[in-house]
């Protein structure tokens, strides 16, 4: 019974696939795409298969040119050696550096690579298939299968997906991934247990299906076999990383140059530290002559080039005169001084919640083929706020402009008691507690970027009213991280 709707729902998803567009597949060789290719064959679909892999030693090249030969299907295939080139596209496109995403990325890109050169307008996957039918070792030991599988689901939907909708998507193709439509996610979901793992066997069901549907036992039972391993690009990148004695997610960190639109202040120092696993090549610091200005942070901006100094990241520096929009004419000077310069791929920005400074950065970024890394973006603002004083940074606030404020705050090191505070007067009075309306503006003395730290040694505090007062640094200079502040 499970079986035949199994199938049923199957040729249903296939039957939509247009006639009038080339198909392709990519194919491994395992079950989950060879599936696939049984029904595509079955129902006189004209496709074709692409693999691709690191060697001929490749597990899933050599099942895949042995069944597509024995199944009478179209196989291409390619074997890339030089592995790096493809390394500097598809590590800022993920904007990832962990080595599994990165290991499967190639295999798919690469497939993309030929379907496109072929002019094909949809490829197909078998992605999802583990997720429903209970592919992976650790499915074994479930002491709750589908309960599980519902859960590993949300990270096929979230990452996996996503991933592969990316590269598909630089190739100008289509991704299709039938066991991932709902209705046969809905119905797989929750067929009993006891038909997807059985004597020791992944995916019983689903290998029974195709036995059933004459495919031999060798091919129908294969064990699954992970894409990035299947391929041999996991060792490639593991061999690659060791000749530079790294490990593979420090050696991937080379193919992302980016950029931070640094402030000197918590959140853009902050997005820095998150973003601290790629290569930071340099810091770009807007010095507004408006202190007013829409765009960017004005109190004790020039302090910027000392915290560069204490993290050992070059700055740019660029001038404006802070004028609305014009300003945005002397950043998008300034980011092609850093891709120029450095040859940044992207560029970091610390922003939060502010439509109005990202909108613009992304435009630009845009023109100037950027990526725009937003790692605080729309996060809990108290939890950002208390995970920054977790992270051991050491911030003041140097400037107040909001009821509940008073010039007591001004250059003081912010604790967990002072965000507390400003909870409260969140509650009370609605103020922002990370500053984002402008109710305050902060500076970071250390954090775990810094080789030193920041020390004021002359300061002064202008009041103009009550709540509202800015603190002038006027000198300050970089200190051991061993001496207290």
């Amino acid at each position: 019974m499970y079986k035949t709707q199994i199938e049923n729902l199957l040729i249903k998803e296939i039957k939509k696939l247009p006639r009038n567009k080339k198909i392709g597949l990519f194919f491994s060789g395992g079950i989950d795409s060879l599936v696939l290719a049984h029904y595509l064959k079955k129902l006189n679909y004209n496709f074709t298969c692409y693999t691709a892999a690191y060697n001929k030693q490749s597990e899933d090249l050599k099942y895949a040119k042995e069944i597509t030969k024995k199944l009478n299907l179209k196989l291409k295939y390619k074997i890339v050696k030089k592995i790096p080139k493809y390394l500097e596209k598809i590590v800022p496109l993920l904007k990832s550096t962990n080595p599994v995403q990165v290991s499967v990325a190639l295999t798919l890109y690469i497939a993309s690579e030929l379907a496109k050169k072929d002019k094909m307008g949809i490829v197909l996957s078998g992605l999802g298939s583990d997720e429903i039918f209970g592919g992976y070792s650790r499915h074994k030991t479930s002491k709750n299968l589908n309960k599980d599988l519902k859960e590993g689901l949300k990270n096929v939907y979230e990452i996996d997906l996503v991933r592969d909708q990316l590269i598909t998507k630089s190739h100008n193709l289509e991704i299709k991934a039938p066991y991932l439509e709902k209705e046969l996610v809905d119905y797989s979901i929750k067929i009993p247990e006891k038909y997807k793992i059985r004597d020791n066997i992944n995916k019983f069901i689903l290998r029974d299906l195709a036995i059933n549907e004459g495919i031999p036992k060798k091919y129908a039972l294969r064990p699954k076999k992970a894409a990035q391993y299947g391929s041999k690009f996991d060792k490639a990148i593991e061999r690659l990383a060791k000749k530079e004695k790294k490990f593979k997610s420090e050696y991937l960190k080379q193919f992302m140059k980016l950029g931070v639109l640094f402030s000197s202040g918590k959140d853009s120092c902050y997005a820095t530290y998150l973003m601290s696993n790629y290569d930071i090549s340099c810091l770009i610091t807007i010095k507004s002559k408006n202190p007013d200005s829409y765009m960017y942070h004005t109190p004790n901006i020039h302090l910027a080039e000392l915290q560069s100094e204490a993290m050992q990241i070059p700055i740019i520096l660029q001038e404006t005169t802070g004028k609305k929009e014009h300003e945005l004419k002397d950043l998008e000077i300034a980011l092609k001084k850093a891709k120029q310069k450095y040859k940044i791929q992207g560029v970091i920005t610390g922003a939060l919640f502010s439509d109005y400074q990202r909108e613009r950065i992304e435009k630009i970024a845009e023109k100037l083929s950027l990526k725009v890394f937003n790692p605080l973006w729309h996060k809990n603002q108290e939890e950002v706020m208390r995970e920054i004083i977790k992270n051991k940074f050491k911030i003041i606030f140097s400037s107040i402009a909001a009821d509940g404020l008073d010039k007591s705050w001004l250059n003081k090191i912010i604790t967990n008691e002072d965000i507390d505070k400003l909870v409260k007067l969140n509650k009370k009075n609605g103020l922002n507690i990370a500053g984002e309306g402008g109710e305050f503006e902060s500076l970071v003395l250390d954090c775990p970027l810094f080789k030193k730290k920041l020390k004021i040694l002359e300061s002064e505090i202008k009041e103009e009213n009550k709540n509202t007062a800015k603190l002038e640094i006027k000198k300050a200079k970089l200190s051991p991280k061993n001496k207290s502040f």
